[in-house]
């Protein structure tokens, strides 16, 4: 039901003028609810920043949870937001906070309307090609280095004709993500809005939302099912998933077909252990880990490359976080990144890049040395007598 009294606030997330414009609105108004572009977790996040709480962060769980990738997403955008705020005097979501204090000061009631942020990058993950994910990172990394931000620019994003042309670039650079990150949010945020029981309620909402949540205000039906928009399993062709676990089935088998038939599977065996285990050590090497990091990799990988469920740079980054001891200070330093060497002498980032090199050295190994270099021969004398 649409409401009789709703006004939506587009604002540039580290603008000072979208702080003021968002206080002197509900301070004006006092609505009975302030609804904000947040997420309960993300809510969480600003108010300990807000009360100088630092945030506590379990690099094991992340690990262990196979969500390495999903924090390093989340924490460049973090990073990317950070340094435009930084060259503002801005801090990133200072205008929810600002929305949050003026709603309580008025009696307001605070509405989250905004999808869990874990949700929204997992689908964009899992809608984003091999290439379109590099693309995209290299894109966000690049951003962290580029110095032409200003205080005009960001304002001037707020107008119509600038926006719109902003969002087009966005689109046409990453079709997927800009599907996930504006399009699928834009129908999320409106059904919330929708959901809220009282009349008189201020959204506070970032400007690249606001034209397509007011297309879908006025056209409710058009709205997906909100199971389809919070659905994280990924859609990956069957026969994409049936040759992945095929993989190390077909290794397994080969060599026990060779062992029965009486072939010497001994130096293939060798070559096997090698070559895994080499890639992996060589990719925790690569990524800066500590040589017992990259010893665990090497030992574990042969495992992993036949146990599809597991994954060697678990094992060689929970090795590194023994070793490579973080404070909590670094969680912090986290959102203060300006260049490559911070991001370097950060352990947690410096934990999370083994788990990626090593896995990506064991990638490698299976996808396109061991195949040629071992099975593709092995198969050869197998059926070719």
């Amino acid at each position: 039901m649409k409401k009789e009294c709703l006004t939506i606030i587009g604002t540039a997330h580290v603008s000072k003028k979208s702080i003021e414009e968002v206080k002197e609105a509900i301070n004006e108004q006092t609505p009975e609810v302030v609804a904000i572009e947040l997420d309960a977790g993300r809510y969480e996040r600003l108010i300990k920043e807000k009360d100088g709480v630092e945030e506590d962060i379990s690099i094991t769980k992340i690990i262990k949870e196979d969500k390495v990738g999903l924090f390093v997403a989340s924490a460049i955008l973090t990073l990317v937001q950070s340094k435009i705020g930084a060259e503002l005097d801005v801090k990133p979501g200072s205008e929810m906070i600002a929305a949050i204090e003026a709603g309580n000061e008025n009696h307001a009631e605070i509405a989250l309307i905004d999808r869990d942020i874990n949700v929204t990058l997992q689908r964009a993950m899992n809608k984003m090609g091999a290439y379109e994910k590099l693309k995209f990172a290299f894109s966000l990394i690049y951003s962290l280095f580029d110095d032409e931000d200003d205080e005009l620019e960001i304002e001037d994003l707020k107008k119509q004709d600038a926006l719109e042309e902003v969002m087009e670039y966005f689109k046409n650079k990453s079709p997927s993500v800009y599907e996930v990150l504006v399009q699928e949010r834009d129908a999320y945020l409106a059904n919330s809005i929708l959901g809220i029981e009282k009349d008189h309620v201020i959204a506070v909402v970032g400007a690249g939302h606001k034209k397509g949540i007011n297309h879908y205000l006025d056209n409710p039906d058009e709205i997906p099912p909100i199971e389809e928009l919070t659905d994280t399993k990924k859609n990956g062709l069957p026969w994409i998933k049936v040759i992945l676990a095929l993989i190390p089935i077909s290794f397994v088998a080969i060599f026990i077909i060779a062992f029965w038939k009486g072939i010497d599977i001994t130096y293939n065996l060798y070559e096997f252990f090698l070559i895994g285990g080499g890639c992996a050590f060589l990719g925790s090497i690569l990524s800066g880990s500590k040589i017992q990091s990259a010893i665990v990799g090497f030992i574990v990988a042969p495992l992993t490359i036949i146990h599809p469920l597991l994954a060697a740079g678990w094992f060689s980054g929970l090795t590194e976080a023994k070793y490579r001891k973080f404070k909590r200070s670094d969680i912090a330093r986290l959102t203060k990144i300006e260049s490559i060497k911070d991001l370097w002498h950060n352990s947690i980032f410096r934990i999370l890049l083994v788990v990626i090199g090593t896995n990506l050295g064991v990638t490698i190994a299976t996808l396109i040395i061991l195949p040629s270099k071992v099975f593709i021969p092995l198969a050869s004398k197998i059926f070719g007598g």
